[in-house]
Protein backbone atom coordinates (compact mmCIF):
# COMPACT_ATOMS: atom_id res chain seq x y z
CA UNK A 1 0.00 0.00 0.00
CA UNK A 2 2.06 3.13 -1.53
CA UNK A 3 -0.71 5.20 0.85
CA UNK A 4 0.04 3.92 3.63
CA UNK A 5 3.88 4.39 3.50
CA UNK A 6 3.46 7.62 2.00
CA UNK A 7 0.97 8.71 4.88
CA UNK A 8 3.51 7.07 7.55
CA UNK A 9 6.23 8.78 6.45
CA UNK A 10 4.45 11.74 6.66
CA UNK A 11 3.73 11.58 9.59
CA UNK A 12 6.83 10.25 11.26
CA UNK A 13 8.31 13.53 10.37
CA UNK A 14 7.13 15.48 12.00
CA UNK A 15 8.55 16.59 15.41
CA UNK A 16 6.41 15.92 18.05
CA UNK A 17 8.22 14.89 21.21
CA UNK A 18 7.87 18.26 22.94
CA UNK A 19 5.19 20.04 20.92
CA UNK A 20 1.95 17.37 19.15
CA UNK A 21 0.75 20.20 17.52
CA UNK A 22 1.78 20.07 14.12
CA UNK A 23 1.17 16.19 14.13
CA UNK A 24 -2.24 16.91 14.92
CA UNK A 25 -2.35 19.36 13.00
CA UNK A 26 -1.31 16.36 10.49
CA UNK A 27 -4.09 14.01 11.62
CA UNK A 28 -7.10 16.31 12.04
CA UNK A 29 -6.60 17.72 7.94
CA UNK A 30 -6.08 14.66 6.99
CA UNK A 31 -9.38 13.04 8.57
CA UNK A 32 -11.42 16.26 7.27
CA UNK A 33 -10.20 15.62 3.79
CA UNK A 34 -10.29 11.75 3.45
CA UNK A 35 -14.03 10.74 5.71
CA UNK A 36 -17.02 12.47 6.47
CA UNK A 37 -16.32 11.48 9.88
CA UNK A 38 -17.60 13.94 12.99
CA UNK A 39 -14.00 15.38 13.49
CA UNK A 40 -12.97 17.29 16.77
CA UNK A 41 -9.71 18.29 18.53
CA UNK A 42 -10.16 18.83 22.47
CA UNK A 43 -8.55 21.50 24.49
CA UNK A 44 -5.28 18.67 25.13
CA UNK A 45 -4.98 18.45 21.47
CA UNK A 46 -6.09 14.92 20.98
CA UNK A 47 -8.11 14.13 17.83
CA UNK A 48 -11.41 12.22 17.38
CA UNK A 49 -13.45 11.37 14.73
CA UNK A 50 -16.87 9.39 14.81
CA UNK A 51 -18.75 7.75 12.12
CA UNK A 52 -21.97 5.86 12.56
CA UNK A 53 -24.16 5.08 15.50
CA UNK A 54 -24.86 2.36 17.97
CA UNK A 55 -22.25 0.82 20.25
CA UNK A 56 -19.07 2.31 19.84
CA UNK A 57 -15.31 0.70 18.52
CA UNK A 58 -12.73 3.10 19.12
CA UNK A 59 -8.91 2.59 17.16
CA UNK A 60 -6.63 4.15 19.68
CA UNK A 61 -3.39 5.79 19.52
CA UNK A 62 -0.72 8.32 20.13
CA UNK A 63 1.11 10.69 18.09
CA UNK A 64 3.13 11.56 20.52
CA UNK A 65 6.80 10.16 20.89
CA UNK A 66 10.11 10.08 23.38
CA UNK A 67 12.81 12.25 22.83
CA UNK A 68 14.81 11.29 19.86
CA UNK A 69 18.66 10.30 19.34
CA UNK A 70 20.72 13.34 17.83
CA UNK A 71 20.88 11.50 14.31
CA UNK A 72 17.27 10.61 14.45
CA UNK A 73 16.57 15.02 13.40
CA UNK A 74 17.68 17.00 10.65
CA UNK A 75 16.21 20.81 9.87
CA UNK A 76 13.91 20.31 12.34
CA UNK A 77 12.21 17.59 10.90
CA UNK A 78 12.54 13.77 12.31
CA UNK A 79 14.65 11.63 9.72
CA UNK A 80 12.79 8.80 8.03
CA UNK A 81 14.49 6.36 5.37
CA UNK A 82 12.85 3.03 3.83
CA UNK A 83 15.31 0.09 3.30
CA UNK A 84 14.73 -3.42 3.33
CA UNK A 85 11.09 -3.57 3.84
CA UNK A 86 11.72 -1.36 7.20
CA UNK A 87 10.61 2.17 7.87
CA UNK A 88 13.12 3.93 10.07
CA UNK A 89 12.80 7.19 12.72
CA UNK A 90 11.42 8.38 15.76
CA UNK A 91 7.84 7.21 15.67
CA UNK A 92 7.88 4.57 13.70
CA UNK A 93 7.00 1.68 15.73
CA UNK A 94 6.12 3.60 18.61
CA UNK A 95 3.37 4.39 17.24
CA UNK A 96 2.79 6.98 14.09
CA UNK A 97 2.82 3.64 12.02
CA UNK A 98 -0.02 2.08 14.03
CA UNK A 99 -2.18 5.15 13.92
CA UNK A 100 -1.73 6.05 9.88
CA UNK A 101 -3.29 2.32 9.97
CA UNK A 102 -6.06 2.78 12.41
CA UNK A 103 -6.34 6.25 10.77
CA UNK A 104 -7.01 4.06 6.90
CA UNK A 105 -8.65 1.44 8.26
CA UNK A 106 -10.94 4.17 10.01
CA UNK A 107 -11.81 5.20 6.72
CA UNK A 108 -12.07 2.19 4.83
CA UNK A 109 -13.61 0.03 7.14
CA UNK A 110 -17.64 -0.25 6.76
CA UNK A 111 -19.09 -0.84 9.93
CA UNK A 112 -22.69 -1.11 11.39
CA UNK A 113 -22.03 0.71 14.63
CA UNK A 114 -20.56 3.67 15.61
CA UNK A 115 -16.31 3.71 14.65
CA UNK A 116 -14.43 5.74 16.55
CA UNK A 117 -10.31 6.97 15.85
CA UNK A 118 -8.77 8.22 18.88
CA UNK A 119 -5.23 9.58 18.67
CA UNK A 120 -4.05 11.03 22.14
CA UNK A 121 -1.00 12.95 23.45
CA UNK A 122 0.81 12.86 25.73
CA UNK A 123 1.03 9.06 26.49
CA UNK A 124 5.20 9.45 26.67
CA UNK A 125 4.55 11.23 29.75
CA UNK A 126 1.69 8.99 31.56
CA UNK A 127 -1.39 9.08 29.55
CA UNK A 128 -2.02 12.82 30.14
CA UNK A 129 -4.64 13.04 26.96
CA UNK A 130 -6.06 9.48 27.49
CA UNK A 131 -6.65 10.95 30.86
CA UNK A 132 -8.28 14.58 29.34
CA UNK A 133 -10.63 12.65 27.30
CA UNK A 134 -11.93 10.38 29.91
CA UNK A 135 -12.47 12.82 32.22
CA UNK A 136 -14.65 14.52 29.04
CA UNK A 137 -16.78 11.87 28.40
CA UNK A 138 -14.65 9.75 26.16
CA UNK A 139 -15.97 6.32 27.06
CA UNK A 140 -16.69 3.61 23.78
CA UNK A 141 -17.84 0.38 24.67
CA UNK A 142 -14.66 -1.28 23.33
CA UNK A 143 -11.09 -0.27 21.94
CA UNK A 144 -7.95 -1.49 19.84
CA UNK A 145 -5.41 -0.31 21.24
CA UNK A 146 -2.85 0.41 18.53
CA UNK A 147 0.43 -0.17 21.19
CA UNK A 148 2.90 -2.89 19.57
CA UNK A 149 1.92 -6.77 20.06
CA UNK A 150 3.76 -8.22 17.02
CA UNK A 151 6.26 -10.83 17.77
CA UNK A 152 5.05 -11.86 20.97
CA UNK A 153 3.87 -15.26 20.78
CA UNK A 154 6.71 -16.19 17.66
CA UNK A 155 8.35 -14.49 15.12
CA UNK A 156 6.67 -12.75 12.19
CA UNK A 157 2.98 -12.78 13.88
CA UNK A 158 0.86 -10.14 15.25
CA UNK A 159 -0.68 -10.86 18.03
CA UNK A 160 -3.59 -9.47 20.52
CA UNK A 161 -3.00 -8.84 23.96
CA UNK A 162 -5.61 -9.25 26.28
CA UNK A 163 -3.70 -7.75 29.50
CA UNK A 164 -1.47 -5.57 30.43
CA UNK A 165 0.84 -4.77 33.53
CA UNK A 166 0.36 -1.13 35.03
CA UNK A 167 3.64 0.28 36.86
CA UNK A 168 3.77 2.30 40.08
CA UNK A 169 6.32 4.93 41.20
CA UNK A 170 7.03 4.95 44.98
CA UNK A 171 8.73 6.92 47.56
CA UNK A 172 10.07 5.40 50.57
CA UNK A 173 11.17 8.60 52.99
CA UNK A 174 13.53 7.53 55.99
CA UNK A 175 13.78 10.31 58.90
CA UNK A 176 16.00 10.13 61.58
CA UNK A 177 18.52 12.64 63.36
CA UNK A 178 21.44 14.10 62.77
CA UNK A 179 24.22 13.79 64.59
CA UNK A 180 28.25 13.74 64.51
CA UNK A 181 29.47 10.60 63.23
CA UNK A 182 31.71 9.77 66.13
CA UNK A 183 28.78 9.85 68.49
CA UNK A 184 26.37 7.94 66.03
CA UNK A 185 24.34 6.81 69.54
CA UNK A 186 23.43 10.29 69.72
CA UNK A 187 21.73 10.26 66.14
CA UNK A 188 18.75 8.15 64.80
CA UNK A 189 20.28 6.97 61.74
CA UNK A 190 18.24 7.40 58.42
CA UNK A 191 19.89 5.34 55.79
CA UNK A 192 19.34 2.06 58.61
CA UNK A 193 15.65 2.74 58.63
CA UNK A 194 16.06 3.04 54.59
CA UNK A 195 17.20 -0.61 54.59
CA UNK A 196 14.72 -2.14 56.98
CA UNK A 197 12.28 -0.57 54.76
CA UNK A 198 14.09 -1.93 51.69
CA UNK A 199 14.16 -5.68 53.24
CA UNK A 200 10.74 -5.31 53.53
CA UNK A 201 10.47 -4.00 49.50
CA UNK A 202 12.81 -6.97 48.77
CA UNK A 203 10.97 -9.37 50.66
CA UNK A 204 7.47 -8.26 49.64
CA UNK A 205 5.13 -11.00 47.85
CA UNK A 206 3.78 -9.96 44.38
CA UNK A 207 0.86 -11.21 43.10
CA UNK A 208 -0.37 -12.96 40.24
CA UNK A 209 -3.37 -12.80 38.10
CA UNK A 210 -5.42 -15.11 36.10
CA UNK A 211 -6.96 -13.47 32.76
CA UNK A 212 -8.84 -15.18 30.09
CA UNK A 213 -6.53 -18.08 31.23
CA UNK A 214 -2.96 -16.35 31.07
CA UNK A 215 -1.29 -15.67 33.89
CA UNK A 216 -0.04 -12.20 34.72
CA UNK A 217 3.09 -11.54 37.49
CA UNK A 218 3.71 -8.27 39.08
CA UNK A 219 7.11 -7.38 40.27
CA UNK A 220 9.09 -5.11 42.90
CA UNK A 221 12.24 -3.31 43.23
CA UNK A 222 14.31 -0.67 44.80
CA UNK A 223 15.96 1.20 42.15
CA UNK A 224 17.15 4.34 44.00
CA UNK A 225 19.00 5.50 47.34
CA UNK A 226 19.92 9.09 48.26
CA UNK A 227 20.58 10.09 51.36
CA UNK A 228 23.63 11.44 53.73
CA UNK A 229 25.30 14.83 53.65
CA UNK A 230 28.58 14.27 54.44
CA UNK A 231 30.77 11.49 55.57
CA UNK A 232 31.13 12.35 59.31
CA UNK A 233 27.47 13.51 59.52
CA UNK A 234 24.80 10.58 61.02
CA UNK A 235 22.17 11.25 58.20
CA UNK A 236 18.51 12.90 58.81
CA UNK A 237 17.06 11.54 55.86
CA UNK A 238 17.10 8.99 53.11
CA UNK A 239 15.03 8.13 50.19
CA UNK A 240 14.43 4.96 48.18
CA UNK A 241 12.35 4.84 45.01
CA UNK A 242 10.39 1.67 44.30
CA UNK A 243 9.41 0.59 40.93
CA UNK A 244 6.29 -1.94 41.37
CA UNK A 245 4.74 -3.67 37.92
CA UNK A 246 1.11 -4.00 39.23
CA UNK A 247 -1.44 -6.47 37.63
CA UNK A 248 -5.46 -5.99 37.14
CA UNK A 249 -7.01 -5.30 40.82
CA UNK A 250 -3.56 -6.44 43.16
CA UNK A 251 -1.36 -4.48 44.08
CA UNK A 252 2.12 -5.46 46.61
CA UNK A 253 1.46 -4.14 50.43
CA UNK A 254 4.31 -1.64 50.40
CA UNK A 255 2.08 0.12 53.18
CA UNK A 256 3.92 -2.41 55.03
CA UNK A 257 6.78 -0.09 55.39
CA UNK A 258 5.41 2.42 57.12
CA UNK A 259 5.77 -0.25 60.26
CA UNK A 260 9.11 1.04 61.04
CA UNK A 261 9.06 4.31 62.96
CA UNK A 262 10.32 7.35 61.13
CA UNK A 263 9.25 5.74 57.58
CA UNK A 264 6.35 7.26 55.26
CA UNK A 265 5.67 5.84 51.90
CA UNK A 266 3.96 8.21 49.01
CA UNK A 267 3.12 7.49 45.25
CA UNK A 268 4.61 9.30 42.99
CA UNK A 269 2.50 8.03 39.48
CA UNK A 270 0.34 4.88 39.44
CA UNK A 271 -0.22 3.75 35.82
CA UNK A 272 -3.26 1.32 35.85
CA UNK A 273 -2.70 -2.12 34.60
CA UNK A 274 -5.24 -3.67 31.33
CA UNK A 275 -7.63 -6.79 31.44
CA UNK A 276 -9.99 -7.48 28.78
CA UNK A 277 -12.94 -8.35 30.44
CA UNK A 278 -14.89 -9.74 27.63
CA UNK A 279 -13.97 -13.27 26.19
CA UNK A 280 -16.50 -12.67 23.10
CA UNK A 281 -14.33 -9.16 21.85
CA UNK A 282 -11.19 -10.95 22.65
CA UNK A 283 -11.88 -13.65 20.06
CA UNK A 284 -13.54 -11.35 17.86
CA UNK A 285 -10.18 -9.23 17.44
CA UNK A 286 -8.06 -12.62 17.42
CA UNK A 287 -10.26 -14.08 14.99
CA UNK A 288 -9.25 -10.64 12.46
CA UNK A 289 -5.90 -10.80 13.39
CA UNK A 290 -6.07 -14.63 12.46
CA UNK A 291 -7.18 -13.90 8.70
CA UNK A 292 -5.18 -11.06 8.33
CA UNK A 293 -1.75 -12.59 8.47
CA UNK A 294 -0.65 -16.28 7.05
CA UNK A 295 1.12 -16.54 10.97
CA UNK A 296 -1.00 -18.27 13.81
CA UNK A 297 -1.47 -14.89 16.25
CA UNK A 298 -2.43 -15.93 19.99
CA UNK A 299 -3.30 -14.16 22.64
CA UNK A 300 -0.57 -12.91 24.91
CA UNK A 301 0.33 -10.48 27.72
CA UNK A 302 2.10 -7.28 27.54
CA UNK A 303 5.13 -5.63 30.34
CA UNK A 304 3.79 -2.08 29.61
CA UNK A 305 1.90 0.05 30.65
CA UNK A 306 -0.65 1.87 27.81
CA UNK A 307 -3.28 4.48 27.93
CA UNK A 308 -5.54 1.16 27.58
CA UNK A 309 -5.11 0.96 31.08
CA UNK A 310 -6.65 4.21 31.81
CA UNK A 311 -9.61 3.35 29.21
CA UNK A 312 -9.87 0.20 30.83
CA UNK A 313 -9.60 1.46 34.39
CA UNK A 314 -12.64 4.06 33.31
CA UNK A 315 -14.93 0.68 31.58
CA UNK A 316 -14.05 -0.01 28.11
CA UNK A 317 -13.55 -3.52 27.43
CA UNK A 318 -9.65 -2.94 25.47
CA UNK A 319 -7.30 -5.15 23.78
CA UNK A 320 -3.65 -4.00 22.35
CA UNK A 321 -2.77 -4.60 18.69
CA UNK A 322 -0.21 -2.92 16.69
CA UNK A 323 2.99 -3.31 14.71
CA UNK A 324 5.63 -2.46 16.91
CA UNK A 325 7.85 -5.32 18.34
CA UNK A 326 9.92 -5.92 20.99
CA UNK A 327 12.96 -3.71 21.61
CA UNK A 328 11.92 -1.40 18.51
CA UNK A 329 10.72 1.22 20.56
CA UNK A 330 12.46 4.27 22.56
CA UNK A 331 16.01 3.31 20.28
CA UNK A 332 17.94 5.20 18.29
CA UNK A 333 17.29 2.97 14.89
CA UNK A 334 13.47 2.31 15.79
CA UNK A 335 11.97 1.03 12.59
CA UNK A 336 8.63 -1.04 11.75
CA UNK A 337 8.29 -3.76 8.92
CA UNK A 338 6.00 -2.30 6.11
CA UNK A 339 4.46 -5.64 5.91
CA UNK A 340 3.43 -5.22 9.39
CA UNK A 341 1.74 -1.89 9.01
CA UNK A 342 0.10 -3.08 5.85
CA UNK A 343 -1.16 -6.31 8.27
CA UNK A 344 -2.16 -4.25 11.14
CA UNK A 345 -4.51 -2.34 8.23
CA UNK A 346 -6.00 -5.13 7.66
CA UNK A 347 -6.45 -6.31 11.44
CA UNK A 348 -8.38 -3.23 12.11
CA UNK A 349 -10.48 -3.19 9.13
CA UNK A 350 -11.31 -6.28 10.01
CA UNK A 351 -11.75 -6.28 13.53
CA UNK A 352 -13.74 -2.91 13.00
CA UNK A 353 -16.17 -4.53 9.89
CA UNK A 354 -16.57 -8.05 12.16
CA UNK A 355 -17.01 -6.82 15.66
Amino acid sequence: MDELVELTHDLVSISSHEDETEAGDFIEAWLRAETDADVTRDEAGNVIARRGAGPSLALVGHHDVVPPDESQVEDGKYVVEEHDGRLYGRGTADMKGSVVASMLAFRDAEPTYELVFASFVGEEVGGDGARHAIENGFSPEYAIVAEGSTNYSKDDVTDVVIAHRGRRASIVTARGSAAHASEPEAGENAIYRACDAVDIVRDCSVPTVSVLGHEVSGSVVATEIDGGSAWNVIPAECTITIDERTVPGERADLEAVEEIDGVTWSVEQDLPPMECDDAEFADTVLAAATDAQDGDPEHVTKPHATDAGWLSQAGTTCVVCGASEPGEAHTKTESVGIDVLERCYRIYRSAAEGL
